[in-house]
């Protein structure tokens, strides 16, 4: 049974940078925008963030907890926002190909993340290849105090960091507001049909700039989480893996739905961690480690079959909007 809990609980660590990425992602596609470039913008919130924890635990007498978490939780956001702003430059306002800028931004955002990590380490003179931030890294993994005392319920409900849960508030929130609020309808309808929301007297490129940056924001956090929390303060080079390309392949599984993401995300994640947990010899494992791609062709192919209205992303998806065109 200790051997399900540690399972499951790091599942949901695995799949917490998955459903940031994913959350984002969805409120940016649903302004008509196909950000390719997450994966870039999740790496550049991580080392925003790292970047403003460094400065901060060399030149601090003693690490406060709260300027700790809030500084380079500043520092990622600010770095996913300019971003994300290039982004909807290139595509919105100049009508640059979408696909092509957000390959740019992830190539980008993985050779800038690379230049300036590998340069703080030869700041700090280390003789291993990676940055060490554990005092800002003990911030971020604090747990809820009475988790200890509810046995194995609490350990596997309440034993987080604050991230995982911030993360699964934000993909409820995204969600609500889609669904039920004036500015999630128009944001749908701005991603549907950009022509007649303008008619309508929406801001066509107030909303995919608004939709782009708040969902390039909460992508960088999923970086963020993942050196602060999951690796425990440690950065390193092409670290991250391919999780935002994962990330992304999870809208489509989620039909752009923010509260399936949170399921796709943890089940992603339970996936990505599997081969650890099984006892298979050793040539079975590059197998079981393809399973979270596998998943991603079959739902991909089954929700292409199905072909059923809802379960499909909008219709001005990858399309530039330029309102003499109408």
């Amino acid at each position: 049974m200790d051997l399900v809990f540690q399972f499951i609980s790091r599942a949901i660590m695995q799949g917490t940078p998955l459903l940031y990425g994913a959350t984002g992602e969805i409120i940016t596609e649903k302004s008509g925008n196909l950000n390719l470039g997450i994966p870039g913008i999740m790496y550049i919130g991580a080392i925003s963030g790292v970047i403003g924890g460094f400065f901060y635990q060399t030149n601090a007498a003693s690490v406060n907890t709260f300027l700790a978490v809030i500084i380079p939780m500043l520092c990622s956001i600010l770095g996913s926002v300019l971003t994300s702003l290039l982004y909807c430059f290139l595509t919105v306002t100049l009508r640059a190909n979408q696909n092509v800028t957000g390959l740019a931004i992830t190539t980008f955002g993985v050779g800038f993340g690379n230049f300036f990590g590998g340069s703080l380490i030869k700041v700090v003179k280390s003789d291993v290849p990676y940055l060490a931030l554990v005092k800002i890294a003990t911030a971020y993994k604090t747990t809820l105090p009475f988790a200890d005392n509810m046995g194995s319920f609490g350990k596997l409900f309440f034993s987080y960091g604050f991230m995982i849960y911030l993360a699964i508030v934000i993909a409820l929130i995204a969600g609500f507001v889609l669904k039920k609020t004036k500015v999630g309808l128009q944001l749908r309808a701005v991603g549907e049909n950009p022509a007649t929301a303008d008619a309508a007297g929406i801001n066509v490129n107030a909303y995919k700039y608004f939709a782009t940056c708040i969902g390039g924001v909460i992508a960088g956090l999923g970086g963020l989480y993942y050196v602060m929390d999951y690796s425990n303060g440690i950065w390193s080079n092409n670290g991250f893996g391919d999780r935002g390309w994962l990330a992304i392949a999870i809208v489509i599984i989620a039909m752009w739905k923010p509260s399936l993401s949170i399921i796709g995300s943890y089940a992603f994640g339970a996936l990505y961690i599997l081969f650890n947990y099984l006892s298979v010899p050793m040539t079975y494992i590059p197998i079981i480690q393809m399973l979270p791609y596998v998943a991603t062709i079959v739902v991909l192919v089954i929700v292409s079959i199905r072909n059923k209205k809802e379960n499909q992303g909008p219709q001005s998806l990858g399309l530039s909007y330029f309102r003499e065109e109408r």
